[in-house]
């Protein structure tokens, strides 16, 4: 019953191989470590490192390891990035994850739980957006996702694989205990970056437009902690094995906090006024989303444990100054 977590060196994928751990579960992790971390994966899992995309890889993992179940989070996240590249996104999110279900179909491989994203309502008409909304995204990134949800949709009627296609919204945290966060060097994570602000790895930050229709002209986001996010994933994990139908969940709290409103959280939680410039607005950012979480709570019954944005905040701030003692000592 081993589960393949792919990116599982990555911010949430490591977050989520320490749940399936915690959960007494035999984990193996696929990653190419160009934005993830061989520390981030725990001694006792097995660490591959390679492309998800690599079919002949990809059997060989299936036929060793027994796999099960796939959690599959390796991706490009970059917005802005994916408009200036969007070849570079169709390739690596959305070509290399047909290879990978290809893989899974030929290995009888029934349980697929994607890391799908809220980029794919685009500009929603409501907020608390829920899973009907219409989809309309307006980012290569957001497109991608979608084309993946597409494929398991139509993979799942075909064969005999089940998923779950969770929407994340904004992810943001460290795990708890301290074991794991985000990690890497140029993180666009808004929590992220005001956080290194705080501490002085930043000499400031941007806030792009402030120009939106929202209170405070600036974009509204939810919040979701990265341990609540990976406990979702286990949920939906446990859904599919006792026979439960394929579905599409949001991930989020069901309200949100403006870009100003988490910078004046991480300067009142970290006691310093850092240097806020601002600049126009970022190309495939939508004003406001925020997620309506009724079908994951009813459907998976999912429970959120962490929702509370300075605790989110505080844990962001240890997990930096961690990491920050971790790259001076060179470990």
């Amino acid at each position: 019953m081993t589960i393949l977590v792919t990116g599982g060196a990555g911010y949430i994928g490591s977050h989520m191989t320490l749940e399936l751990l915690d959960a007494g579960e035999k984990v193996v992790v696929l990653d190419d470590l160009s934005t993830g971390f061989r520390w981030a994966v725990p001694q006792e899992v097995p660490l591959i490192v390679g492309d998800f995309g690599d079919a002949a890889l990809l059997r060989d993992i299936f036929a060793r390891h027994d796999i099960q179940s796939i959690i599959h989070f390796a991706a490009k996240i970059v917005v802005p990035e994916s408009v200036a590249d969007p070849l570079g996104y169709y390739l690596n999110n959305t070509a290399k994850a047909r290879a990978l279900l290809a893989a899974a179909v030929e290995a009888g491989v029934r349980r697929f739980i994607f890391s799908s994203t809220a980029a794919v309502y685009g500009d929603p008409e409501h907020n608390p957006v829920t899973e009907d909304e219409s989809l309309k995204p307006v980012s290569p990134y957001g497109r991608s996702k979608l084309m993946v949800e597409w494929m398991l949709e139509d993979v799942s009627r075909a064969h005999d694989l089940s998923y779950v296609a969770l929407r994340y919204f904004n992810v943001a945290g460290a795990d708890p205990r301290g074991r794991s966060g985000q990690s890497t060097p140029k993180a666009t994570h808004l929590i992220k970056v005001a956080v290194q602000a705080a501490l002085g790895l930043r000499a400031g930050m941007q806030v792009f437009g402030t120009d939106y229709p929202t209170p405070d002209g600036t974009c509204l986001r939810d919040y979701i902690h990265v341990t609540d996010l990976a406990r979702a994933h286990l949920d939906a994990l446990r859904h599919l094995r006792g026979g439960g139908e394929s579905l599409v969940c949001n991930c989020g709290y069901a309200h949100g906090f403006s870009v100003l409103e988490v910078i004046e959280t991480v300067k009142r939680v970290s006691g310093v006024d850092f240097k806020v410039d601002f600049a126009a607005r970022r190309p495939g950012d939508p004003a406001a989303i925020v997620a309506a979480n009724d079908r994951i709570r009813s459907r998976l019954g999912w429970t959120p444990r962490h929702d509370d944005l300075e605790t989110i905040v505080r844990q962001a701030l240890d997990w930096e100054r961690k990491l920050a003692a971790r790259n001076e000592s060179g470990a």
